[in-house]
């Protein structure tokens, strides 16, 4: 939340900013200050309400933690149960972090997308805005036990804690899956004949995938939680920029049309068109 909030207004400023002042480049993408900046307050929105949600859950009593059952957590998730390694989330929050900003700063070093950075940025912010308010939404609501509850490490401040139960589902690899699947997405639009592209893409799945197992293996979250926040990040990632691109708005199109012919006739139909 707090780098969603720290980036949300400078992203949209910098989204709205005209194109021929800001970059001469062409942009496979198009976007609208009156519609974008809400669209992306909107989602901020959601991501505090969800974290003021998250402040207001209570934590397990000790005889909460002891009632817990290894057993009772379904069986593609038991393996996790249990798991605890400070060192792993260590890992996983040196991963994921710096790739919030890394990801999205390689694409300024690229020609093409550095004429129209401001409008990328903009389109990352609302990205990561939309997983943010899904993650915190999703745990604000949710009460599912971390892993490392179903074991007996872990500090009693954290066993204790209504952090423990925000399990569902996984943030740290939904925000990282958005920012590389986002830079994956803006560079394979706009560098579609690059021989890059396959290269892009695998460190894009790749590196959210290695912050999941590094959340496992702290006892964070579960399987299924990881498999949902890789979904959630990547969609987001992925999506926010292809609702954006012009080319989405070829293609047929079908318009009214009314007129008089040159008898003098009156006629009304549909032009089909298409544009190449």
């Amino acid at each position: 939340m707090k780098y969603v909030s720290s980036l949300l207004l400078a992203g949209t400023l910098l989204a709205s900013v005209p194109a021929a002042t800001a970059q001469q480049a062409s942009s496979p993408y198009r976007t609208r200050f009156a519609v974008d900046a809400p669209i992306t307050a909107l989602f901020g929105i959601g991501a505090g309400t969800g974290l003021y949600l998250i402040q207001q859950k209570h934590g397990l009593s000790e005889a909460e933690q002891a009632a817990l059952n290894k057993n009772d957590v379904p069986k593609i998730d038991r393996w996790v149960a249990g798991k605890y390694s400070d060192n792993a989330q260590l890992a996983s929050d040196l991963l994921c972090y710096p790739t919030l900003v890394i990801a999205p700063g390689l694409l300024a070093l690229n020609d093409n997308v550095r004429g129209r950075y401001g409008q990328v940025l903009g389109l990352y912010v609302q990205a990561l805005a939309f997983s943010d308010a899904a993650f915190t939404l999703s745990a604000g609501n949710v009460y599912r036990y971390r892993p490392y509850l179903y074991g007996t490490e872990g500090p009693a401040n954290k066993r204790g804690s209504r952090i423990a139960t925000n399990s569902f589902f996984a943030g740290h690899t939904a925000h990282t899956a958005t920012a590389t699947f986002f830079a994956a997405k803006v560079f394979h639009d706009f560098n579609p004949d690059s021989p890059a592209q396959p290269y892009v893409w695998g460190a894009a799945a790749l590196v959210p995938a290695g912050v999941a197992l590094f959340r496992m293996e702290a006892g964070k979250h579960f399987l299924t939680d990881n498999l949902l926040g890789y979904t959630v990040g990547a969609a987001s990632g992925i999506l926010v920029p292809q609702l954006h691109k012009t080319a989405g708005r070829a293609g047929m199109s079908v318009v009214p049309l009314r007129g008089i012919n040159a008898n003098g006739f009156g006629y009304s139909g549909l032009l089909i068109s298409k544009q190449l």
